[in-house]
């Protein structure tokens, strides 16, 4: 497994040209006009914003493909601050990011899931530990400025001050090196980390990451995922009682034939686990097996690789001693609707009460929506 794979993010629901708008808002008027989106004005304040960035790169990329007379004569754009785009969840965030990544002219850009990117620094310090080599966020650094101008961020969060340590470090290089940053994240730069250890050592970080972007904030009032909440019942079934086994078997006659059940062990970065009832590209398995064990997010990665459609059983009502298997949730489905998987869930609770209280409940919230969301996805296809 590649650790450097990144999320497959789905285009926008209409397949178009980008390069065919001259603007950014025109791209999300002509969205609108088609009915793929509607109109919110709290999302075109942040698309004003994107398109102020975006004529900023434009500019850029015009400059760069300049005769060196010109260059001699004119002066070189300058470059502004990033953009930090925080606020409350299914509020459009991801799909503005979309959209302005999409739209954006740079060629060396790169959209990337927070989690994703986390697992690729701790990878490549890894690699140079075992080298014996002390320099390793200095060529990280290096080696990502030298192929990405424009970096996308999606779902930033900071969960622990070992993380928080790196990034200062990280992004006051990438910075130095000209590395623009668009990050979309739950949360406001000084709310990150809330009630953490060492949280002085943080405020450092949050220091550097304002003095290189502008911090702006969402204020839809609608959570456009919660609009779906009426099909939440096709794939999430509560309470657990006797008719969740059917409610199971059920979606099982209409994916797979009996025939295919078979087991299946894994190995994920030198250690391995045993799925004990895959069909194909189906697999059933517990809320236990995938979060009260010790899975992260290098294995939830490598199992939405190798699987189109995730049943999960017997998820339970969720409290403050269940921290560590509510934070493995979260990861999961993160990781599984960003590469768009079908998910099909038993549940003791609605998942609006999974996670009410403890810690990380509010980015919980985010999660709720997300598994309300994925109801609507369409089913795949399978054994055909």
């Amino acid at each position: 497994m590649k650790l450097n794979t990144l999320f497959p993010r789905t285009k926008l629901v209409l397949n178009v040209t980008y390069s065919a708008f001259p603007s950014l808002e025109e791209t999300y008027h002509h969205f609108i006009h088609q009915h793929k989106l509607e109109y919110d004005a709290a999302q075109y304040a942040i698309i004003q914003q994107l398109q102020c960035l975006y004529d900023s790169l434009s500019s850029i990329q015009a400059y760069q493909t300049k005769s060196v007379f010109y260059k001699f004569t004119h002066s070189a754009p300058q470059l502004g601050k990033g953009l930090y785009i925080f606020g409350d969840v299914g509020r459009g965030k991801s799909m503005l990011m979309e959209l302005f990544h999409n739209s954006c002219p740079l060629s060396n850009k790169r959209r990337v899931h927070f989690s994703v990117f986390m697992l690729e620094v701790h990878a490549f310090i890894h690699e140079c530990q075992q080298q014996q080599r002390t320099d390793a966020l200095d060529r990280l650094a290096k080696k990502i400025s030298q192929t990405t101008a424009l970096l996308c961020f999606d779902e930033f969060h900071i969960t622990d001050i070992a993380n928080a340590m790196l990034l200062s470090q990280l992004f006051k290089q990438l910075f130095a090196l000209g590395v623009m940053l668009v990050i979309t994240s739950n949360r406001h730069p000084n709310e990150l980390y809330q009630g953490g250890l060492l949280r002085e050592q943080f405020l450092v970080f949050i220091s550097i990451l304002e003095s290189s972007v502008d911090v702006i904030e969402l204020q839809a009032r609608h959570d456009y995922r919660l609009t779906k909440q009426a099909q939440q019942l096709n794939r999430y079934y509560f309470p657990l009682n006797t008719g969740a086994e059917d409610f199971i078997n059920q979606h099982l006659s209409q994916l797979v034939p009996a025939n295919a059940l078979h087991k299946q062990h894994v190995e994920v970065l030198g250690h391995g686990f045993t799925l004990n009832t895959v069909y194909d590209e189906v697999i059933v398995i517990t809320f236990a097996e995938l979060c009260a064990t010790a899975l992260g997010p290098a294995d939830y990665l490598y199992l939405s690789q190798q699987f189109s459609t995730f049943i999960i059983k017997d998820i339970p009502r969720l409290t403050r001693d269940h921290r560590n298997e509510a934070k493995r949730l979260v990861t999961l489905i993160d990781v599984l609707y960003e590469f768009k998987k079908c998910l099909i869930c038993t549940a003791e609770v609605p998942a609006t009460e999974l996670y009410l209280d403890g810690d990380g409940a509010f980015e919980f919230r985010r999660t709720v929506s997300r598994l309300i969301e994925m109801q609507a996805m369409s089913l795949p296809s399978h054994g055909e």
